[in-house]
């Protein structure tokens, strides 16, 4: 998945004629805190909310005196890179421009998650894990492995790495509810679980509150 493949159709540039109140409401209707700035297609910068709440939001935003950070994407950039990218300049959206520089238009933050929802098997029935590491100190292949000898399919993975600390989290989400003996398996090839996720264990931890307000109203 590129770029181009998740530019928002619905989500309109602002113009330096455009005043900032013009702006804010663009921000409100789309659920955004920044809007590209684009004059005859060319990509001019990104103004936040911020921005337009220390000026005179009467104003043409033209007007303003602002940094102009200027944020983009390449439209055949990868999915992570735009990731990358958005959370690096800590963006609600960020615009896509072509290899000439002109403006394509934008990914929002809500059409990221929506992808995410759609092609990372997050609705897919079944678990997730969490494994703890220490930097470098695991092997997906072993991991893999580990499942497969369990009958269990990871559906997707997540790494996250903690810069202060050197741990590592490797996020599964599995095909299974019940994955207990993975957990035991994991644990017995030194993995540390983390936490676990499952509609199973939701259920159960139900069942044992119900359980428990029943014998307190039968005392």
């Amino acid at each position: 998945m590129v770029a181009k493949e998740l530019i928002s159709q619905t989500l309109f540039p602002v113009q330096t004629s455009d005043t900032g109140e013009e702006a804010l409401n663009l921000m409100q209707v789309y659920h955004v805190r920044h809007l590209p700035i684009v004059n005859h297609e060319q990509l001019l910068g990104v103004i936040s909310e911020e921005d337009i709440l220390i000026h005179d939001t009467h104003e043409p935003i033209g007007t303003y005196r602002l940094s102009f950070l200027r944020p983009f994407c390449i439209e055949n950039e990868h999915l992570f890179e735009v990731m990358t990218k958005m959370g690096r300049y800590q963006l609600t959206m960020i615009p896509v421009i072509d290899k000439e520089e002109n403006y394509l238009g934008v990914i929002t933050m809500e059409d990221l998650l929506q992808y995410f929802a759609a092609h990372f098997s997050f609705a897919d029935p079944g678990s997730i894990i969490v494994i703890e590491s220490s930097k470098g100190n695991y092997s997906l292949s072993e991991i893999a492995r580990i499942a497969e000898s369990d009958d269990i399919q990871i559906l997707s993975s997540f790494i996250n790495t903690i810069p202060e600390t050197s741990r590592t989290y490797i996020t599964l989400k599995l095909n299974r509810q019940d994955i207990n003996a993975f957990k035991a398996n994991l644990e017995r090839f030194g993995y540390e679980i983390s936490a676990t996720f499952s509609e199973l264990e939701y259920h159960d931890g139900l069942k044992d509150r119900y359980d428990a307000l029943m014998s307190y109203l039968n005392i």
